[in-house]
């Protein structure tokens, strides 16, 4: 599932980032926050009008707030399959 289709405040890993739809300094703001394939990740919170702004989401022990398109590139897994 996507990173924007994550129930909140459920622990996920990250599977899958599709590098290709971030541009490249986008890519590396995100890899200096440290969302990388098999980082654990847990969305907080939706911002916006009914939801659908930024996403809080905790990347390992740092908050970090992040564009829903971005979080759309994002696949996580979760449940007894998702340890890294």
């Amino acid at each position: 599932m996507r990173l924007t289709e994550l129930p909140l405040r459920q622990p996920a890993f990250v599977d899958l980032i599709d590098w290709s739809v971030l541009s490249p300094s986008e890519g590396q703001r995100l890899r200096e926050f440290g969302l990388c394939e098999g980082a654990s990740v847990e969305a907080l919170h939706h911002g916006g009008l009914w939801g659908k702004g930024p996403i809080a989401c905790k990347v390992g022990r740092m908050t970090i707030a992040m564009r829903r398109n971005h979080a759309a590139a994002v696949t996580v897994r979760t449940g007894p399959d998702a340890v890294p």
